[in-house]
């Protein structure tokens, strides 16, 4: 039996993880779940369905909120460190499916605490980068996004110092195939309606935009050691191979299964094993045809936008996800055109690196970069409105 902590359990992937571990209550014990406080009714009944023993919450608003809802044996904590605290209690496994920044300080927070952490929470690695890496012991770090899954299992077959690169899959999103000029008038509607994954507003606005994709760049090269120009973003509309691994000497292995995220969640909650039945493999009595795009870094430049940040270092990655975080804000509520979100968040990065010398990073740093990178972004979209 494994004890799990669930931070951000009303969200997409968290609501997805108990939907993985209530298939397997004979494996698995939730112990603890946060929310961000957005959906306190699905809270109450995830608590009543799997009794943990804490719930934590950001404000004691939220916590006066449950007073009384609650299963008796269910402890209730808020504050903003409440998710931090939590991470940090003893168990088998975190899974940290926060969104944005407010993910680092738990990932540190469980990372320091000894805790295995499935990471959900990409934006915490790219974000707090060697401040993560290094409170990570070797094999601490275990990924949730089905890309670097992916990697996980291949890199498998070989050792690191066979690896020749790392083959970054995307879906290119509902506009593939569009030139710049036709995403200028792109709406929310459309961004929102991805072709093969249901996802939370901004992961399925960024994977329109392609800055998930730069942040998934960001996350390979910290999770495996990879050189940032040894990873390749290639265009695979199905989403059936998650991504490969090229060795040394031209053999490249795949892993391949349908879009769904509860596998590399299973496997992520039951690392290094995997979980029989976690999902349905596919159907092989019919034909399958998968092909593979370039990817169009004009029509789509958060890729390579997302790799100058990462050459750049320090607080450049968490500008870049900052800045973002606000123009998707600005893109739905209608202040800001499609094809703007990412030329702003360029200018922003691209001002930061000008007038920002190179800085130890810290918690401190990081988080000033990230209010900067906001406040910054929210200045150029009222100027544009």
């Amino acid at each position: 039996m494994r004890d799990v902590v669930l931070l951000g359990s009303t969200g997409s992937i968290g609501t997805q993880t108990l939907e993985v571990i209530d298939g397997h209550r004979d494996r698995f014990r939730v112990v603890g779940l946060s929310s961000g406080g957005g959906n306190l009714d699905a809270l109450i009944a995830q608590a009543h369905d799997f009794t943990p023993d804490v719930v934590a919450v950001p404000t004691p608003a939220a916590a006066a909120t449950l007073a009384g809802r609650l299963p008796a044996q269910t402890a209730v904590w808020s504050g903003p460190d409440a998710s931090s605290r939590l991470a940090a209690q003893p168990c088998d496994v975190v899974l940290n499916a926060i969104t944005g920044a407010a993910g680092l300080e738990p990932t540190l927070a469980a990372l320091r605490a000894g805790n295995a952490l499935a990471l959900a929470n990409k934006e915490s690695l790219v974000i707090g980068g060697e401040l993560v890496t290094a409170a990570a012991a070797p094999g601490q770090l275990i990924a949730v996004d089905s890309e670097h899954s992916a990697f996980a299992q291949a890199l498998r077959a070989g050792r690191a110092d066979e690896v020749g690169r790392l083959v970054l899959t995307a879906s290119g999103g509902p506009f593939r195939g569009r030139r710049r000029d036709e995403l200028v008038d792109v709406t929310p509607e459309q961004a929102l309606a991805h072709p093969t994954w249901t996802m939370g507003r901004i992961i399925t606005i960024n994977s329109a935009t392609l800055v998930n994709k730069g942040l998934e760049l960001l996350e390979a090269h910290l999770l495996y050691g990879v050189d940032l120009d040894a990873i390749q973003v290639v265009v695979h509309p199905t989403s059936a191979v998650h991504s490969m691994v090229e060795f040394c000497d031209g053999s490249t292995i795949a892993q391949c299964s349908p879009p769904d995220m509860k596998l590399p969640i299973a496997l992520a909650l039951n690392w290094p094993e995997r979980l029989p039945g976690a999902v349905r493999g596919f159907d092989w009595s019919r034909p399958i045809d998968w092909h593979f795009e370039p990817l169009d870094a004009d029509a789509f430049p958060a890729v390579e936008l997302a790799r100058r940040c990462g050459h750049a270092g320090g607080t450049a990655p968490a500008v870049y996800n900052a800045a973002n975080e606000v123009c998707v804000d600005a893109f739905c509520d209608g202040r800001l055109g499609f094809t703007g979100i990412v030329d702003t968040v360029a200018a922003v990065v691209e001002e930061h690196l000008a007038s920002s010398p190179p800085a130890a990073l810290s918690v401190e740093t990081v988080l000033a970069a990230d209010a900067w990178g906001r406040a910054r972004a929210g200045e150029l979209v009222g100027e544009l409105v």
